[in-house]
């Protein structure tokens, strides 16, 4: 089982990126699936699920710029990120119950 995640780098502030976590050796319908961040020097913090129902939850500081979503078909769920703030600097990992964390992809919000 392995997720792999991409589509971080350098945004400036106000910016977007769309990330992607790629499953393989698991089906990500059945299960909830989240994306957490890790800031340097921080603990690793919950941003976003979305619920095998398709229910979507959001980090309180992420709501209304931030969009989980998941394709079924290609095995893979996204973050879409919208008005980047320097404070989203972070790696970020997607994460299902009992599975492994991948490698994560950087995200870097700065001008």
């Amino acid at each position: 089982v392995q997720f792999v995640e991409s589509g971080g780098g350098l945004v400036q502030p106000g910016g977007s990126l769309r990330l992607s976590c790629a499953a393989s050796g698991f089906t990500i319908s059945g299960d909830g699936m989240s994306w957490y961040r890790q800031a340097p020097q921080k603990a690793r913090e919950w941003v976003a699920l979305i619920e095998s129902n398709g229910d979507t939850h959001y980090l309180d500081s992420a709501k209304g710029r931030f969009t989980i979503s998941r394709d079924n078909a290609k095995n893979t769920v996204y973050l879409q990120m919208n008005s980047l703030k320097p404070e989203d600097t972070a790696v970020y990992y997607c994460k299902a119950p009992g599975v492994t964390w991948g490698q994560g992809t950087q995200v870097t919000v700065s001008s």
